[in-house]
């Protein structure tokens, strides 16, 4: 979360760096079976992903992935299949 608040702070809500401790901060958090503080991260990290690198990037595809495996955990298999179609 550290991390986090510097990445905003340092380099701004919509930069890359951000998205990836976002991304990291997600993992933690779908790790510890912590799956609807992960949700909210791995949304925004994607967003600025798509939006800053584009959706064939490798880090927006990673979090994706990351995103559909965290949905598909918790039961929403339909929003995988959306996520996916979106990518």
């Amino acid at each position: 979360m550290r991390a986090l608040a510097i990445h905003e702070r340092v380099l701004g809500p919509e930069h890359p760096d951000t998205a990836q401790s976002l991304n990291n901060l997600a993992i933690l958090y779908h790790n510890q079976g912590k799956d609807e503080q992960a949700e909210p991260l791995y949304q925004r990290a994607l967003a600025i992903y798509e939006r800053m690198l584009g959706p064939e990037h490798p880090y927006t595809k990673a979090t994706q992935k990351s995103y559909a495996e965290l949905l598909q955990k918790m039961g929403r298999g339909t929003e995988t299949a959306e996520l996916r179609d979106e990518g």
